[in-house]
């Protein structure tokens, strides 16, 4: 299924976030001039086919207490890492949680998992729990701390003088 003009529309006011209202869907479709039911429609198919990979709050985890925020990172079996992975991403202290392929010899860490804490005692006692939930597949693992805040985006479309859209990443 092909992306048209409608759905690039709905993806460059979207990018940004969704308006802070109790109805955005509705708020997007009176920007765009449609019903807010076509909205929804197509930022549904749109993620099914892979264009939007999810609509979702990004937090901002300083601002709510969350001072020692840990990239755990881990070395466990190729082949349970999709299993371990769903069972650190249900964690309710983890964020995220995705695999990357490892690059030996320096990084043997395959599966990664964003945890945060109000200090980094607090957040090595949740990453204890996690090792103690991986148990043996849990082959070795490291923290890495956040520093400074960068700001997160995504690919951004960008409009060009001819009406369509440029990607960008920032």
């Amino acid at each position: 299924m092909a992306v048209d003009a409608t759905d690039r529309s709905l993806i460059a006011v979207t990018q940004g976030g969704l308006p802070l209202t109790a109805r955005p869907y509705h708020a997007i479709a009176d920007q765009l001039g449609l019903d807010a039911d076509e909205v929804m429609r197509r930022l549904r198919r749109m993620q099914k086919i892979g264009v939007i990979r999810r609509v979702g709050a990004v937090p901002n985890h300083y601002a709510l207490g969350y001072r020692a925020n840990g990239m755990s990172v881990w070395d466990v079996p190729d082949e349970r890492v999709d299993e371990l992975g769903a069972k650190i991403g249900a964690l309710d202290f983890v964020s995220h949680c995705y695999s990357r392929p490892r690059v030996l010899p320096d990084w043997p860490y395959n599966l990664f998992a964003m945890v945060h804490g109000a200090n980094r005692a607090g957040t090595e006692e949740k990453v204890r729990q996690i090792a103690a939930l991986l148990g043996d597949a849990d082959r070795g693992h490291a923290v890495l701390y956040s520093t400074r805040i960068l700001k997160k985006t995504g690919l951004r479309l960008q409009a060009v003088s001819n009406g369509q859209h440029a990607a960008s990443e920032k």
